[in-house]
């Protein structure tokens, strides 16, 4: 009983917490796709709605926009289909005035006008590029690297481990700078040289990676140098296969880190054609600053591409996890 409690207790708390995490999403989405005035009325939080008046005199319905109330007659703007104003200050009899009310009312024209409104195309294009190319240099120099700090015995090995964990904890502002006058002189500024080269090594990867194969039986590989297989014949006949959800997690990480990248495109990028996607969503904020529903429905499908990611890859991601904690 006292154990049911606690674990009921523990799942109860989780739940709670899961709840807050996830509050800032649904009301992104849920922004998304109101309208710019439902939204300014400050009234639907999480479910969207349409409330609007119509003018109805028998023969036709037209929508309006209220200004006076004078009691038997009220004053409004008539509205056309495209929803601008057709007729100003417009007297009509009260009885006339319809109010109608739209719960729940999604906008979705509102992924369509983000879309458009900023060449999010090339973005999205620029991203995926700068993401894949950037994780096959980071699968390669991490398995080869991985290899060397977990299998080969050489001097210094511990101490480079150790220097390349120490990195982890260097933020980026830090090099940012001395990065940017070393790709100046070689010439890289404002090319897809520097997105994608500098990020093709990634300590943390290196680190699952070597934790990952320290796991793997020493009888392995002892079976497979009898054998006369060479040292990139153990690395493709026998880790490789075994590598499977390290590198699906490694996969998921890159990109996730790839994709999210703001302050090092920013700085090392001025073309607008080659922008990323976080560049250019910093830019169509600065153009939309008081489109709140388009900024939300610009990033909703800014982010829904790396939440399918995540879920797909969630089971190889706590599998690696497992292993990335255990002693050597």
């Amino acid at each position: 009983m006292t154990n049911t409690l606690r674990m009921s207790t523990i799942y109860f708390l989780l739940t709670i917490f899961g709840l807050f995490m996830i509050l800032p999403f649904i009301w992104m989405i849920s922004t998304s796709l109101m309208t710019q005035s439902e939204f300014n009325k400050n009234e639907a939080i999480f479910i969207p709605k349409e409330q609007y008046h119509v003018w109805e005199d028998g023969t036709q319905s037209q929508r309006i926009l209220v200004v006076m109330d004078k009691g038997d007659s009220t004053v409004v703007h008539v509205l056309n289909k495209e929803l601008k104003i057709e007729q100003e200050y417009l007297s009509i009899p009260s009885n006339q005035i319809k109010e109608v009310i739209k719960k729940p009312s999604l906008s979705w024209e509102n992924f369509k006008k983000a879309f458009n409104k900023v060449p999010f195309g090339i973005y999205f294009a620029n991203t995926l590029y700068v993401s894949f190319s950037s994780l096959i240099g980071v699968l390669l120099t991490s398995f080869l690297a991985a290899y060397a700090l977990a299998r080969m015995e050489f001097k210094g090995k511990n101490f480079i481990f150790l220097l390349f964990i120490s990195m982890m904890m260097v933020p980026e502002p830090i090099y940012l700078i001395s990065s940017y006058m070393l790709l100046d002189k070689l010439s890289w500024l404002d090319t897809y040289k520097a997105l994608i080269v500098p990020w093709c090594v990634n300590v943390f990867t290196i680190f699952l990676f070597r934790q990952h194969f320290k796991s793997l039986p020493k009888e392995l590989f002892d079976a497979a140098m009898i054998d006369g297989a060479s040292t990139f014949g153990m690395l493709w006949r026998i880790i490789l296969p075994l590598s499977k959800p390290i590198i699906a997690t490694a996969s998921v990480f890159s990109l996730i880190g790839s994709w999210n990248s703001f302050m090092w495109p920013l700085v090392m990028t001025n073309r607008p054609e080659l922008r990323v996607l976080q560049v250019g969503l910093s830019y169509f904020n600065q153009e939309a600053s008081t489109q709140t529903t388009l900024l939300m429905a610009a990033s909703t499908f800014s982010i829904v591409p790396i939440l399918i990611l995540f879920f797909l890859a969630q089971k190889q991601i706590i599998a690696s996890a497992a292993k990335t904690g255990m002693k050597d």
